[in-house]
């Protein structure tokens, strides 16, 4: 697990793991999350998980990366943010290849 150092502070860390890494900040975590992932997947979440779903995202669309990135889609939760990508392709704000394969929708 990689925390920062603000939510230890906070007793959200789980001292029980194998890992844990603590850093300085969120953007530390962010780079250091990426740097050792071999794909992304957001489960069901809030703005954070959207955040860090955009961001590597992105990263993949400017080529920063090329890890698969999916979406665990739990009894159709990321429905609407899908329709919204297709939206955002359809109104020309989007690339279509963008829409369709960057983010894996099975």
């Amino acid at each position: 697990m990689l925390i920062p150092s603000g939510m230890v502070e906070r007793e959200i860390a789980h001292t029980g793991l194998t890992e844990l890494h603590v850093v300085d900040n969120m953007h530390q975590r962010k780079a250091l999350m990426a740097e050792r992932a071999d794909a992304f997947i957001a489960l069901p979440g809030g703005a954070g998980t959207l955040e860090e779903l955009f961001e590597v995202w992105t990263w993949s669309q400017i080529g920063l990366h090329a890890k698969p990135i999916g979406l665990l889609d739990i009894d159709g939760f990321y429905q609407p943010l899908l329709r919204m990508i297709d939206h955002m392709a359809g109104e020309g704000f989007l690339r279509r290849e963008s829409a369709e394969a960057t983010i894996d929708r099975s």
